[in-house]
């Protein structure tokens, strides 16, 4: 008895059906690096277009949770497929590593007293601390897949970027842009210095509401005598600071009598505020508009001290009584209105958050226990109208999560209003993706205040300043500055706090306000926003292999308030230009409910615990089925339905591979011409998959190159054409044209599915490329992305080819109801009857080999019924005996004398070539 198995040409490939990637990437990588893979793809686009992603740098002091994952593979798909596409894309990664979260790490985790060391010292341990975990997160960004200049990254505290970020504030000073001055800015007492807008957030809180009454002493002919104004706060610490009361000049104001008092507030708010303060007998017995209320002076509660009345537009009637306590050294509205009407400045909050001795009868104690404290002191002088408890959003320390104040002191600002309208100008100019980037960081620019650059820290970057001792003038000019940068770029930073000053600074200068020799130096350092927003200049002006401005910026949406803003403030403010072309920014990631991620709620996703248990493939396939520029979810669920997918991509690769274990690229390929229509019609849907993922790639839509990719594999190839083509694989003769035909379809789906997905899944993608024959470039990374094929496109046969499949859903639909009622068992024991409309019949007559596509033993068509698309179909058992070879049934089988197990197709392919073969 003959074995016609040996006759088949069944798929043969070492490609291995399991990944077993949590293994397997590590040694692959571990091979890219060896072999220089990052900098063979530069070389071979040496000289070609420029494409730039500059690395927005994270904070260098934790592991990686998934949301800087996300962030780097986004990162990594584009500059991959930029590398494919032809573009000279090198990714230097960067770290951030100045502040206040490292210089608190050396405190507690370290347990070192930072007053107990000098500062050089305690600066080399936060160095240190800084590269320990700037060398963590690298191994586990190269874990990722994430290709790039790991051995030479940029990092901020290095000597070289140092210098440039001292030359860019010099920049600035020169320009006229930085200044000192006394302003009420964020203050958090919890981390004892000056914060951005930045490094705030907002949680509730719980606060005392209090109605304060202030007694009238200069009635401006206006008000009768014993008249107090009424005034609500949220704050009742900043009361000792109060130098005035706002008011709206368009509102009216009514004297309200309750009987033993005059109270005077906006009219509108009586009854709201009656209420409140729990009087029900009153009556209004004047009423004024504001403006008519100019030159009404109070006086402080409890201090010999007048609070004058004045104008300001910030006064609404959405809560509180229409008169708002003003304390300039604690409100930044508060500040411009003291600044307008010269009421001075007072803030007796010391750095720690205490009271000092302008705050008398309050000295030493806490901001937040002044609340407690004020109250019973307004209670007793009989100025406490009312004491309720609120709970409202409230700005917090991003680090401390404590609740921060406004304080007035002497800083160091960059003077937005000198380039807000430049940076406006030049946001239009840039790309925004998504769209309502733009509008969004437009409207940051167009109200942000100026920004406060200094921070009374030691680890950072020095402010280059040296002060008169004579006159305390600030000393800096284009000298000192350069002075200071070459320095720095041979020491470091640490030379600021190594030397004195007379080593600082070049010979000869003297003050240019009063003419002293000598100076001292600044002890302030600069915002890490400054840091991180120099990067434009310290690595794409200084490294060689880049250019300014950059063609992407890419993070998370929270840089809107962050990187974009600080990097696009010193551009312009330097260069009048925005240091980037474009600007990409994703959303954060969410547990498969919706819900923020948290250790306290258990549901963090640990990118490191994935990659142990599915491999980095999976987690960059996840990246790419996310819609990312919004909030999205993660959870191992969604994750085991993205292994599963991979599977699916995994198997049609083993397919593709298996499949061609015998077919030569160079001397087996079958032009195009040659083919069958279907072999035809597949190349054009190829051709149309590489159209759609390019538009992808090229709009960062990494879900359109996911879902196009996935369904072309799954649905078009699996559920079609290899399971029709299987048959012919398998069953013709080895080198008829047919099957060569077939083999060259196979090998450019190959090769172009492997290019499409390598900037997707690279380890995959990699090992996939090892197993295609023919000549080829060491790595797919060294390739060049697919490009649509204009001449095989065929408008009118893909159109009559989509029409076919959508006829043949029908038929294999008839073919799973005769399965369910056990008409039958496999399609291939199946007789197809067809009845057509018209036009399917026109059609169905234009495509051969209905059998085939139908994947079942006989098709009978019956004459045209009606004038329609449809078709009926009937299923029944075919006639015939079953083929040993090819298992269709057949009439034929029996027919061959030497093949009586063979039908008519497979008996002449044994016969003519496997005349070995023992029957």
């Amino acid at each position: 008895m003959a074995d016609y198995s040996k006759t088949l040409q069944l798929p043969k490939t070492a490609f291995p059906m399991r990944g077993n990637l949590p293994n397997k990437e590590p040694e692959r990588q571990k091979r890219w690096k060896e072999e220089k893979i990052y900098q063979q793809v530069l070389q071979k686009r040496q000289g070609a277009p420029k494409f730039i992603l500059h690395d927005g740098p994270p904070y260098a002091n934790g592991d990686l949770h998934i949301g800087h994952a996300l962030n780097k593979i986004l990162k990594d798909f584009i500059v991959r497929y930029k590398s494919l596409a032809g573009f000279d894309a090198p990714y230097i990664p960067g770290w951030d590593t100045h502040g206040l979260p490292i210089e608190h790490a050396i405190v507690t985790k370290k347990k070192v007293d930072r007053r107990s060391v000098d500062i050089p010292t305690f600066r080399d341990l936060c160095t240190d601390y800084a590269l320990s975990f700037v060398e963590r997160q690298k191994s586990q960004f190269e874990r990722l897949g994430v290709r790039g200049d790991w051995e030479n990254p940029y990092i901020t505290l290095k000597p070289e970027y140092e210098a440039e970020q001292i030359r860019l504030f010099g920049d600035m000073m020169a320009k006229g842009h930085i200044y000192r001055g006394m302003k009420a800015i964020y203050w958090s007492p919890s981390s004892e210095t000056a914060l951005a807008e930045a490094e705030i957030e907002y949680h509730d809180k719980r606060s005392a509401s209090i109605y304060v009454a202030f007694p009238v002493v200069e009635t401006a002919g206006v008000f009768p005598e014993g008249s107090e104004v009424v005034i609500w706060t949220t704050t009742p610490w900043t009361i000792p600071a109060n130098l005035g009361i706002a008011l709206n000049e368009n509102f009216s104001y009514s004297l309200v009598e309750t009987g033993d008092r005059k109270l005077v507030l906006a009219t509108d708010l009586v009854p709201s505020v009656m209420k409140t303060i729990e009087v029900e007998d009153y009556k209004i017995t004047d009423s004024w508009q504001g403006k008519e209320l100019a030159g009404v002076v109070c006086r402080h509660p409890f201090y010999d001290r007048k609070s004058p009345l004045v104008f300001g537009d910030h006064v609404t009637l959405d809560a509180g009584t229409g008169f708002v306590h003003t304390a300039p050294g604690h409100g930044e509205d508060d500040f411009w209105l003291g600044k307008k009407y010269n009421l001075g400045v007072l803030s007796p909050i010391d750095g720690k958050g205490k009271y000092t001795d302008q705050a008398p009868g309050f000295e030493g104690i806490y901001y937040e226990d002044g609340n407690k404290k004020v109250t019973e002191k307004l209670e007793e002088v009989g100025a406490l109208l009312k004491l309720t408890f609120i709970t409202h959003s409230y700005p917090h320390d991003w680090r401390t999560k404590k609740p921060i104040i406004y304080r007035a002191t002497e800083q160091w600002f960059a003077s937005i209003d000198g380039f807000r309208e430049e940076m406006l100008e030049q946001i239009k100019q840039v790309k925004w993706t998504p769209e309502w980037g733009e509008v969004r960081l437009s409207n940051m620019i167009a109200d942000r205040g100026d920004w406060c650059i200094s921070r009374q820290r030691v680890w950072g970057v020095p402010l280059p300043i040296f002060y008169c001792t004579s006159c305390n003038h600030p000393h800096i000019n284009e000298e000192t500055i350069e002075f200071i940068a070459e320095l720095f770029a041979r020491e470091g930073s640490n030379a600021w706090y190594k030397k004195d000053v007379a080593e600082l600074m070049p010979e000869g200068h003297v003050c240019e306000q009063c003419g002293g020799k000598e100076f001292v130096k600044e002890t302030d350092t600069m915002d890490v926003w400054f840091d991180s927003g120099s990067s434009h200049r310290a690595v794409l002006t200084q490294r060689e292999e880049t250019v300014w401005p950059a063609d992407l910026y890419l993070e998370g949406s929270d840089q809107y308030r962050g990187w974009f803003n600080s990097s696009l403030s010193t551009a312009v403010a330097t260069t009048g230009r925005a240091p980037y072309k474009g600007v990409l920014s994703h959303g954060f990631t969410l547990d498969g409910e919706g819900r923020k991620m948290s250790k306290s709620l258990g549901n963090v996703i640990d990118p490191a615990k994935v990659m142990k248990q599915y491999g980095a493939d999976i987690l960059r396939l996840w990246v790419a089925s996310s819609d990312y520029q919004a909030d999205f979810r993660v959870s191992d669920e969604i994750l085991k339905q993205i292994a599963e997918v991979y599977r699916k991509l995994r198997n049609t690769f083993r397919f593709l591979l298996g499949n061609l274990a015998d077919f030569d690229p160079r001397a087996q390929r079958v032009a195009v011409d040659q083919m069958d229509e279907l072999e035809k019609y597949v190349l054009i849907k190829l051709q149309s998959l590489v159209d759609r993922v390019t538009k992808g790639y090229e709009k960062y839509d990494f879900n359109q190159v996911y879902t196009n990719i996935h369904q072309f594999c799954t649905v078009f190839l699996s559920q079609f054409y290899l399971d029709v083509r299987k048959d012919r694989l398998y069953v013709e003769a080895p080198n008829s044209v047919p099957r060569r035909a077939t083999q060259t379809v196979l090998h450019e789906l190959l090769v172009t599915l492997v290019k499409l997905l390598a900037p997707i899944i690279p380890h995959t993608a990699d090992e996939v490329w090892e197993y295609v024959a023919g000549e080829k470039e060491a790595s797919v990374e060294l390739t060049d992305f697919p490009v649509v094929q204009e001449d095989r496109l065929d408008t009118a046969l893909e159109k009559k080819w989509d029409q076919f499949l959508t006829l043949r859903d029908t038929v294999l639909k008839a073919l799973e109801e005769a399965r369910a009622a056990k008409t039958i068992g496999n399609s291939l024991v199946a007789k197809v009857e067809i009845t057509p409309g018209f036009e399917a019949a026109t059609l169905l007559n234009q495509i051969p080999e209905l059998k085939d596509l139908f994947i079942v033993s006989d098709v009978e068509m019956n004459p045209v019924s009606g004038d329609v698309e449809t078709i009926e179909v009937k299923v029944t058992a075919a006639s015939g005996e079953k083929c040993e070879r090819c298992w269709v049934i057949s009439p034929s089988v029996g027919q061959n004398e030497h093949h009586p197990t063979l039908c008519d197709r497979c008996a002449p392919i044994v016969e003519e070539n496997f005349q070995d073969l023992e029957v």
